[in-house]
């Protein structure tokens, strides 16, 4: 159905006339008859009296004009969804108790009109950056490494440096400890379920367990948030490790304790990634805010992976890509 015929209709049983209503459309008024002419055609109908002080609706107009209404708002509608600035910015933020989700949520803080749609994607880096490239999301986080393809016209800048925290009931050998260092959790296990098919995560663990001679156990499947939490404020030999700024809740009875690890810290750099040719100017203020809040200043030294050991982007050069 031809959504301009439509739109004239509605006009002219707005205004009852057809002149005030090519007025309104910026269109002749010959334009205008024949619009709704070639509606009432396909329709088989008379929309529209004719008289010499205007139109009025016939019974099938009056019939029409709330399904014509209708289709109207539907096109509205679906230009909104796509047209940049008119539709949410949508961005995968991984989990949404990590380091990025907080960090969206920081950004809506300090720009609360813009609407934000957060999802979280079950996928490693190439399968967020494929739906990056596809257009299903705006932007997503994710750890890149070198090998990682990075077809055009997609981008990625580091943005986070996100240090390790470990994490631990009250049981632990290590629970009353101000900080660990890497040399300190050798020999301990270290719990983290549900990685091993995590791409690019289960490749820093890998190393970064190789580095330090620590124990690593990825195996098994992870049951929830939850259930881990349970499993650690219970036992006296499990540990996990978390980022500084994951949210995680607990009851009090658990007594978890996060405990920072330094000299050095490990960290989990993360990226941005997001289409050169993405217009959303939400998309464009996201990223100088998170140019403004990179790089962190370090409080003490730190250990990043082989594969993440590139030149950190600083704020000139992501406000850069952004041009």
């Amino acid at each position: 159905m031809d959504l301009d015929a439509v739109r004239t209709f509605v006009a002219a049983a707005d205004a009852g006339q057809f002149q005030e209503a090519a007025a309104t459309l910026s269109i002749t008024q010959q334009a205008a008859s024949k619009r709704v002419a070639a509606l009432e055609k396909d329709l088989n109908v008379r929309l529209f009296t004719r008289t010499a002080r205007g139109v009025t609706l016939t019974i099938d107009g009056q019939a029409f004009l709330p399904h014509a209404r209708e289709l109207l708002r539907a096109a509205d509608r679906a230009d909104a969804s796509v047209r940049p600035g008119r539709r949410a910015l949508r961005v995968d933020v991984v989990n949404r108790r990590v380091a990025t989700a907080v960090l969206l949520q920081d950004f809506h803080r300090t720009h609360p009109g813009i609407e934000l749609d957060v999802v979280t994607l079950d996928a490693d880096a190439a399968g967020a950056i494929a739906a990056v490239e596809a257009g299903a999301i705006d932007a997503t986080f994710h750890g890149v490494p070198p090998h990682q393809q990075i077809p055009e016209p997609v981008s990625t800048a580091q943005v986070i440096d996100e240090p390790h925290e470990l994490l631990v009931g009250p049981h632990h050998p290590l629970a009353d400890a101000h900080t660990v260092t890497p040399a300190h959790l050798a020999g301990h296990r270290i719990w983290m379920p549900g990685l091993t098919d995590r791409g690019e995560v289960a490749d820093y663990y890998t190393e970064l367990a190789t580095t330090f001679g620590l124990t690593i156990d990825m195996s098994g499947p992870l049951f929830g948030n939850e259930s881990l939490l349970d499993e650690l404020a219970g036992s006296a030999d499990l540990a996990t490790l978390i980022g500084r700024r994951s949210r995680y809740f607990w009851p009090d009875n658990y007594d978890l304790r996060r405990i920072p690890i330094v000299n050095p810290a490990p960290v989990y750099p993360m990226s941005l990634i997001w289409r050169d040719d993405n217009r959303h100017p939400a998309l464009a203020a996201l990223r100088d805010y998170l140019a403004s809040r990179h790089p962190n200043a370090p409080d003490t030294v730190v250990w990043t992976p082989k594969w993440e050991q590139r030149p950190v982007v600083s704020t000139t050069t992501l406000r850069q890509k952004r041009k």
